[in-house]
């Protein structure tokens, strides 16, 4: 049988226009945290440039020097311009852009002091360099027990060094070969380069059999497993001091000096 109908009727229930109210607005609120942006990230600070122009015998010295610098101060950029020293005072003084300058030879710092490029007391010595007679592994020369007597040797045809026109370790070199005795023996055999790393580059390719380089060239960079060597007497030839200063335009000094 079918069940008796039930005389309760149904009543509507009842809306509390405050509850109501407040789904709408949560609702609402949910809506619109979706669709609103996120919140734009604040733009990191650009990295301090600092502009170095150096000489490149140097260049193993400084990227040493620029990576312990960079871990203490990780936003600086350093920017190097690689060069004989004396080339690169040409260019400084023609409107080259640096911040600091360094040179194998701090003649060449107070020489952009006196073109009014930097001011006097910010000229600086940073070291003294050496020199070295250097030959690839491959060579049948016993340049460790020959010393500069290896210079002599018959296999040898050309001798690299750098010009000594505007590179300090070319007029070096040319100083230990007269004081040797040897540079009239030897001048017609010699390969001049731009730089001491173009000179570098002339006795690691085998256009020259033997080279006299900085010591900084032969130690610290892909020679020192390419080649031997014999480091030069100090008192062979006039002491090599490197400097440098720090331009008069330099863009941020402070963190010039930091470097």
């Amino acid at each position: 049988m079918l069940g008796t109908p039930s005389n309760h009727r149904f009543r509507p229930v009842r809306r509390d226009p405050v509850v109501i109210t407040a789904l709408l607005v949560a609702v609402g609120v949910t809506i619109l945290g979706g669709c609103t942006k996120p919140a734009p990230k604040r733009a990191s600070k650009a990295p301090t440039k600092i502009r170095v122009a150096a000489a490149t015998d140097l260049r193993s010295c400084l990227d040493a020097l620029t990576d312990a610098f960079q871990i203490e101060h990780p936003n600086f950029d350093l920017l190097p311009t690689f060069g004989a020293s004396g080339v690169l005072l040409t260019q400084l003084k023609s409107g080259l852009e640096t911040d600091l300058y360094l040179a194998a030879d701090i003649a060449y710092a107070h020489d952009l002091a006196a073109a009014g490029l930097a001011a006097e007391a910010d000229v600086f010595e940073s070291g003294q360099g050496r020199l070295v007679v250097w030959v690839r592994n491959e060579s049948p020369i016993d340049v460790v027990t020959l010393g500069a007597d290896a210079l002599l040797d018959t296999s040898v045809r050309r001798v690299a060094i750098a010009n000594p026109l505007h590179a300090p370790y070319g007029r070096a070199a040319v100083a230990v070969l007269e004081h040797l005795a040897l540079h009239e023996r030897l001048k017609e055999k010699l390969a001049v380069g731009e730089s001491a790393a173009q000179a570098a580059q002339y006795v690691e390719s085998g256009a020259a059999e033997v080279g006299i380089l900085p010591l900084a060239l032969a130690k610290g960079t892909r020679l020192t497993e390419r080649g031997r060597f014999w480091v030069v007497p100090a008192d062979a030839h006039p002491p090599i001091r490197h400097g440098g200063a720090i331009h008069a335009r330099a863009i941020d000094r402070e963190a010039t000096v930091a470097f």
